[in-house]
């Protein structure tokens, strides 16, 4: 079998980290042969440089670059995969004519969320529509986002992120953490997300600020892209800034998880988080706002807790639960550990993409 993964860019994401996880999971297999297709020469997961494969760099000018439509196609033609896996809308549009051209099985890979908003002039939802009909399978990491993107329901196929369980491995120890962030607090609760429109950092912080009015035992933390920005600050305020730990983008965000007593995700929509993945693949309990692929994975009252959209008095009520129950902690990150092991493998996400592999070529 060959394949050829095309995906816009292999900076740090979610998508991006699957991708590597499974090409490095298909590389030792005889009977797989595979290049990658990259939009963007800033590659995030250098893990993907030992692998010996060829990695094309196909880069846009300007939006309406035609040229890249004719490399795309030069490849695919002297190449000649039996699979074409794109990884994302943008170039799920390029490849679908091409793909008709050259009578290659496309596998649209695109459905990586599941949004609220219906609206018909979404771009991503726009090139669903237009890529859908032509895709031999829509592959989505959620059931959720399958049926937001209205994927045909005789294509579709859920394959959700596995979790690799080398990464928990040589982890920073609590103690070692608390001093790199210079504090001294009983607890530690964190949210691990980049700062976005589509990630609820305010209610994060709002129910941060209900908690701290009440006792000042806790440090917060928020990771990922622009954490660390003016905005951010000014939402929490100069009352309430020293108890927060605003980290921006950090390498070795395992050890950081590890070290905290609670996991936040507050958002507006959601695939498969792979931050919830971590979390719950180090023990951790959760409290994630309700809502698409995070009902996938999160057993409400069992591995974390369910709250509705933008509440942080919710939020905060089900923080102080967990923070006055060291036992109830023990036992939802256990069982949150538990289903990561036995539903969001690698082993498991590999199989299914390859069972989806196999289906498309016997059609």
């Amino acid at each position: 079998m060959k394949i050829i993964y095309f995906i816009d860019s292999m900076e740090s994401g979610g998508k991006q980290r699957r991708l590597t996880e499974l090409m490095r999971a298909i590389k030792s297999r005889q009977d797989i042969e595979f290049e990658l297709v990259v939009m963007n020469k800033d590659i995030h997961y250098k893990e993907i440089f030992d692998l010996g494969i060829n990695i094309h760099y196909i880069l846009r000018k300007t939006k309406r670059d035609f040229s890249v439509f004719f490399k795309f196609y030069k490849l695919c033609r002297n190449y000649k995969p039996d699979i074409i896996h794109c990884w994302d809308s943008m170039t799920a549009i390029y490849l679908v004519l091409i793909c008709k051209l050259l009578h290659i099985k496309l596998v649209n890979g695109m459905v990586v969320s599941a949004p609220i908003d219906q609206d018909t002039l979404n771009h991503i939802r726009l090139r669903a529509r237009l890529t859908f009909p032509f895709s031999d399978v829509v592959i989505g990491n959620s059931k959720a986002g399958l049926l937001a993107y209205t994927a045909p329901e005789n294509k579709s196929v859920v394959v959700y992120n596995g979790f690799n369980f080398d990464r928990i491995e040589n982890l920073i120890s609590r103690e070692i953490i608390k001093k790199q962030i210079k504090t001294d607090s009983n607890y530690l609760i964190g949210m691990v997300a980049s700062f976005v429109d589509y990630k609820d950092f305010k209610t994060y912080y709002r129910a941060a600020k209900i908690l701290l009015d009440k006792r000042k035992d806790i440090t917060f933390l928020a990771i990922g892209a622009d954490t660390d920005s003016n905005e951010s600050k000014d939402i929490i305020g100069d009352q309430y800034i020293e108890h927060f730990r605003l980290l921006g983008k950090i390498s070795g965000v395992e050890s950081f998880v590890n070290a905290m007593d609670i996991c936040v995700l507050a958002t507006f929509t959601e695939g498969v988080s792979n931050s919830i993945l971590e979390y719950m693949a180090l023990g951790k309990p959760v409290v994630a706002t309700s809502g698409g692929g995070t009902n996938e994975i999160v057993l409400d009252n069992k591995t974390g807790f369910l709250i509705k959209p933008s509440d942080p008095d919710e939020l905060a009520k089900k923080l102080e639960i967990l923070l006055n129950d060291s036992d109830l902690r023990t036992k939802m990150g256990l069982a949150g550990k538990e289903r990561i092991l036995d539903e969001f493998s690698i082993d498991q996400m590999v199989r299914k993409c390859l069972d989806a592999y196999n289906n498309v070529l016997k059609d």
